[in-house]
């Protein structure tokens, strides 16, 4: 079984108590939920289940875990963090009062984890989903306390991958693609994509992924134009663009494969535009390599698509970061402003849609010296089955 061993762990919390100090923060409060989970499993191996979870990180002392108070047996076996506080403020949506369970309050964790430290300075990490609850009750208990958003402290940490990291994702790609596979292999006209899902999600877990990486999706037809959305009871037909993206999760870590495909010949229409969505997915990821500017990357490949006559096509592109969650940052876009480094890791994501369909092609990727690893990429090619 591939995992994170305890020595990164320790690691990682080191390496974030430095950016914390270098932050001028007294501390971080790190927040994360079930689906959104990544920045607290980083830092502790917990993964919230129904209720939220939090760590709150002293730039010198003892971290602590905060659960909901259903969850301490669940923490202890989980955590690598040993000193854990339940807290109403991480409870499930339900808003359950959970009479006569003891609680803590922030200032009894603040107290526990920098003991004799005054706490001026506080970023919050997580600041898209942390809750409303978590934040009145840090304004109403800690009244001296500046709070600011600290994102940057912990996802600079996690931009470029460890090689544990990469084993993780390298595996978690592995089984995407042989979910894939027996897709390929089973898929018939009449099935819903709905069963073509559960497919690949028998093929998941049968070998070795822990969850899926993401919400994964058949579509079919009219239905393929969609950026985002789920699979319906809709039947699959011959002659129609067919999009899968399967993701298996591994060790905590997500991965992505797109492939768009049909059953007997597509129209030379949706054809031309699945091979040059095919095309234009390579090209990126011969632009891609450690040094590179990213929006560099960006404005080149959508130079070359529109260069191509394309560009009507194209929504976004090229890539997202990806390693705990399937979408992560950093995003590749003209307005970024960071190069291109080793080790960091990629979903080179190409869709392109017309009025009545659309085509995904996605892989993961780690960027090297002088381009790019695939993690993925035996379906790159035309498949009409």
């Amino acid at each position: 079984m591939i995992t994170i061993p305890d020595s990164e762990y320790q690691l990682r919390i080191a390496k974030f108590q430095e950016n914390i100090r270098a932050a001028g923060l007294d501390a971080a409060l790190v927040h994360g939920n079930e689906s959104d989970f990544a920045n607290v499993r980083y830092l502790t191996e917990y993964w919230p289940t129904f209720e939220a979870g939090g760590v709150f990180v002293p730039a010198e002392g003892t971290p602590v875990l905060l659960i909901g108070p259903e969850s301490e047996a669940y923490a202890q076996g989980r955590s690598k963090i040993p000193a854990i506080e339940k807290m109403v403020e991480y409870r499930e949506s339900a808003d359950p009062e959970y009479p006569g369970i003891a609680v803590a309050s922030y200032k009894d964790v603040v107290q526990r984890a920098m003991p004799g430290h005054p706490l001026r300075k506080l970023g919050l990490v997580g600041y898209s989903v942390m809750t409303l609850p978590v934040y009145t009750r840090l304004v109403a208990e800690l009244p001296g306390t500046e709070l600011v958003k600290a994102d940057d402290t912990l996802t600079s940490l996690r931009a470029v991958k460890s090689q544990n990291e990469i084993a993780c994702m390298r595996e978690a790609f592995r089984i995407s693609e042989k979910a894939i596979d027996a897709i390929l292999g089973e898929i018939k006209p009449g099935m819903t994509e709905l069963q073509v899902i559960g497919i690949a999600q028998r093929e998941i877990y049968q070998h070795g992924g822990e969850y899926e990486g993401h919400a994964l999706y058949c579509f079919c037809g009219f239905a393929t134009k969609n950026a985002i959305s789920r699979p319906t009871h809709n039947k699959i037909v011959p002659n129609e663009v067919i999009q899968l993206n399967i993701g298996a999760r591994v060790g905590g870590y997500s991965s992505s494969v797109g492939v768009p495909f049909s059953i007997g010949p597509l129209p030379e229409r949706k054809k031309r535009l699945v091979e040059f969505g095919l095309e234009a997915h390579v090209k990126t990821m011969e632009l891609m390599r450690a040094g590179r500017s990213a929006a560099g990357v960006v404005k080149d490949y959508e130079a070359w698509v529109k260069q191509r006559g394309f560009g009507q096509y194209m929504l976004y592109g090229p890539c997202h970061g990806i390693g705990m969650m399937e979408v992560e940052r950093p995003w590749m876009e003209s307005t970024s402003a960071y190069d291109l480094a080793e080790n960091m890791t990629f979903q080179v994501d190409t869709f392109f849609y017309d009025e009545d369909f659309g085509l995904r092609w996605e892989d993961g990727v780690r960027v090297t010296a002088d381009g790019v690893e695939k993690f993925s990429g035996r379906h790159m090619k035309l498949v009409e089955l």
